[in-house]
């Protein structure tokens, strides 16, 4: 049995606020399931009512009309916030992206006089950014949503971020402390891959898988730093030897590696996202596939608390359940 969110006991409902009224028989109204989302969302209804606009009586009313509408629970009352129940996430999977659009089309707060949102401050690495992130925003600039995009690493744009100059950043490592909140965005599965030529020239990938590391010795490498992070990172997990070879050539930016390599200039640890056209189309070759592939994760980063900016919103979850799919 759940136990009463103490949200819940925060006294009678204000005369103002009413929960929504019953709608026609077999329809739903449209403010109900708005509540339902902002407060799947946000994970509590003081905060969903924040982002609304509404008391935390309010939403709680909205969210027992609903309930009763549906004759299901959606939500679990914890002491601190509310979990969702399984058919509450399947129902705002299905439900938040026609509200995003819609709420996108109107104008946040159109025919009420308020301000149009801000820009939406988004910041992490160019590779990711570019091939997955931006992508998939498209449809949210087309709604209306402004987005202003930093490129960078990951240490000097969570710095940034506690400074206040992002709204949301994707970083490449989970940070350290309390002062910001993170959430598991994507996993980088890395692949070693080559031209063909070099793939015949050296017999790969069995010869790798017979000999290790010692058969790619006439390739050279392709890395994006002189650290070597990424193959390195490689070597000991899958090898399970440290990497001792130097660059041949190094790029400052992922897209670059990958297009040295793709034209012959050695080989590379690279994501797999972005060599999927690559291995699909065969101008690029794996050298070596172990049963268990290095992976990393990716991660999405905000400062604690509901942004007073309700697209920061939108964009968090329309890339967290984007993610999914990653």
């Amino acid at each position: 049995m759940p136990h009463r969110d103490p949200e819940e006991a925060a006294g009678p409902r204000p005369a103002q606020e009413t929960a929504a009224p019953p709608a026609a028989e077999g329809l739903i109204d449209l403010n109900l399931l708005r509540t339902f989302v902002a407060v799947h969302q946000a994970g509590s209804f003081t905060a969903a009512g924040q982002v609304l606009g509404l008391s935390q009586p309010t939403v709680t009313a909205q969210i027992r009309t609903l309930e009763r509408r549906l004759g299901r629970e959606l939500f679990e009352r914890l002491p601190r916030g509310v979990a969702p129940s399984p058919y509450a996430d399947e129902l705002a999977a299905r439900l938040a992206p026609p509200l995003d659009a819609l709420t996108a089309a109107a104008g946040e707060g159109a025919g009420t006089g308020a301000a149009r949102p801000g820009p939406v401050h988004l910041a992490g690495p160019a590779e990711v950014m570019a091939a997955r992130v931006l992508p998939e925003l498209a449809p949210l600039v087309e709604g209306g949503v402004r987005l202003r995009v930093t490129l960078g690493l990951t240490e000097p744009l969570l710095a940034e971020l506690r400074a206040g100059r992002h709204d949301l950043v994707i970083a490449s490592t989970r940070p350290r402390g309390r002062t910001l909140e993170s959430v598991p965005l994507l996993d980088e599965e890395f692949v070693l891959v080559a031209a063909p030529a070099w793939a015949r020239r050296i017999g790969a990938p069995g010869r790798v898988e017979a000999e290790g590391p010692a058969a790619l010795e006439p390739v050279p490498l392709i890395t994006y730093a002189e650290d070597l992070p990424i193959a390195r990172r490689y070597w000991r997990y899958v090898f399970g030897q440290r990497l001792t070879r130097q660059a041949a050539v190094t790029v400052p930016d992922l897209r670059g590696v990958l297009a040295a390599v793709v034209a012959g200039a050695g080989f590379s640890v690279l994501p797999r996202y972005l060599c999927l056209s690559g291995l699909a189309s065969g101008a690029l070759v794996p050298l070596h596939v172990p049963e268990d592939a290095p992976l990393n994760t990716g991660f999405l980063v905000q400062r604690p608390g509901v942004p007073a900016n309700p697209h920061v919103l939108l964009v968090r979850d329309h890339l967290l359940r984007a993610g999914r799919t990653w």
